[in-house]
């Protein structure tokens, strides 16, 4: 297992924010578990370990945070329910891994679920506070009026505490489409698990590594159609999914997946005729 990558000028490294464990029929959809079970091993309620996958990238003398987790604002009930002992600060997650907190530039946020956002604020002396004190943070605007409007599907999948302050205080930039938010870095959104999610595009002397989020969970999620049951607009992840690999095939990239407990780093490669991928670690 790779844990660190390096495309050119840049350095990446992934950060695991600890773990949850979560029902596999939600995590693969309508994909049997006589398939997705050779690729995740389930415990005897059905669920599969996720990974709060976060990742630091070194572009010259700026660092990006990619995703924070899942946090540590879970109550016990909460904790007994995803298999968790406790939540983990994403400062102290990029602090294991060697980079300290305050050396953060930016943060990115693909979507605003708890899972991926948990970690971007801390509450400190009574008050919720940027958990990365000199960082800015991005997100889709249309990501973010969606999240506010708490619809019945999902609105659970999203905490106010996360991001909310953040704006208040100036911290939170709302992009509007895919952007270069940092020099080599671009974001992009690919709907399909929601309308405005975003994978991160790091490319530096030719080279290219994609965060693909939760357009594929797992490197089982290389499948185009293994979709999971929580994507609000399955056709679209498909097609989403088979526009990316297709590039990612045809040019090397290396890619990242949103929740995979093993898998750091690895290439998407074509595996027949049509639209057939595996991974290649």
């Amino acid at each position: 297992m790779i844990d660190v990558l390096e495309i050119g000028d840049c350095r990446i490294t992934a950060v695991r924010a600890g773990s949850y464990w979560w029902d596999g029929g939600a995590m693969f959809g309508v994909v049997p578990k006589t398939l997705w079970g050779k690729h995740q091993q389930s415990d005897d309620l059905n669920r599969v370990e996720a990974a709060f996958n976060c990742f630091v990238v070194e572009t010259g003398d700026r660092r990006v945070l990619i995703e924070t987790g899942g946090g540590v604002r879970h109550d016990q009930r909460s904790l007994d329910r995803m298999k968790m002992t406790r939540g983990v600060n994403a400062t102290d997650a990029v602090a294991g891994a060697g980079f300290d907190p305050a050396s953060i530039d930016l943060v990115i946020n693909t979507h605003l679920h708890w899972d991926h956002c948990g970690g971007n604020t801390l509450d400190l002396g009574g008050r919720v506070t940027a958990a990365f004190p000199n960082a800015h943070y991005v997100t889709q605007r249309a990501e973010l009026n969606h999240a506010r409007e708490q619809h019945p599907r999902d609105g659970v999948s999203y905490r106010a505490v996360n991001y909310e302050p953040l704006l208040e205080a100036g911290r939170l930039q709302l992009l509007d489409g895919d952007v270069e938010v940092s020099l080599g870095i671009r974001v992009q959104i690919a709907p399909g698990h929601n309308r405005d999610m975003m994978v991160v595009l790091v490319q530096s002397a030719h080279q290219t590594w994609c965060h693909l989020a939760d357009l594929a969970p797992y490197a089982a999620h290389v499948t185009p159609t293994w979709v999971a049951a929580f994507d609000l607009f399955p056709l679209e992840t498909i097609q989403s999914k088979t526009e990316l690999f297709e590039r990612a095939a045809a040019d090397g990239w290396w890619c990242s997946f949103g929740h995979d407990p093993v898998v750091s780093f690895a290439r998407i490669v074509k595996a027949g005729p049509k639209s057939a991928f595996t991974v290649q670690l």
